[in-house]
């Protein structure tokens, strides 16, 4: 892990992101991660994009997982939701999520910003994606990546 990411999220922040990641997920069938590095070499969204298959996330059932993306020097922040999720919600609630976490960002609260971005997701998730009872799976592992 970054020393950047390191100062962004130390252990405490990152059990806060965990539990929000859990949260999220518990009344859906969706998949939410975050990761977080230095630069985002390029665009951040499509940094994202290519971070989303990287990780997996392409193989939910209802094309429904959402990864919040943060590159930490450069100072960029993208959400990149599969099909699913992106078709139901639009561009408009990706960018306010991003205006949220960035609002919290510019105050140092950086779990914080993050994990009030996941509850507002996750709330989206359970409207069009709710838990499908005993069927439903956590596809994709909730721990918080990092490049």
């Amino acid at each position: 892990m970054s020393e950047s990411a390191k100062k962004l999220l130390d252990a405490a922040g990152q059990k806060t992101v965990l539990q929000a990641i859990q949260q999220a997920e518990a009344a859906s069938s969706g998949e939410v991660r975050v990761h977080l590095e230095d630069y985002s070499r390029g665009d951040a969204l499509a940094r994202a994009a290519f971070l989303f298959g990287k990780l997996g996330m392409r193989n939910t059932v209802a094309r429904n997982g959402v990864l919040l993306y943060i590159a930490v020097k450069d100072h960029q922040v993208a959400i990149y939701g599969d099909e699913g999720i992106d078709v139901a919600v639009g561009k408009d609630f990706w960018e306010a999520e991003i205006a949220l976490m960035t609002q919290h960002f510019k105050q140092g609260d950086y779990a914080g910003g993050i994990s009030k971005a996941l509850e507002q997701v996750g709330e989206k998730l359970r409207e069009f994606f709710p838990h499908q009872g005993d069927d439903d799976q956590n596809e994709l592992s909730d721990e918080i990546t990092f490049g």
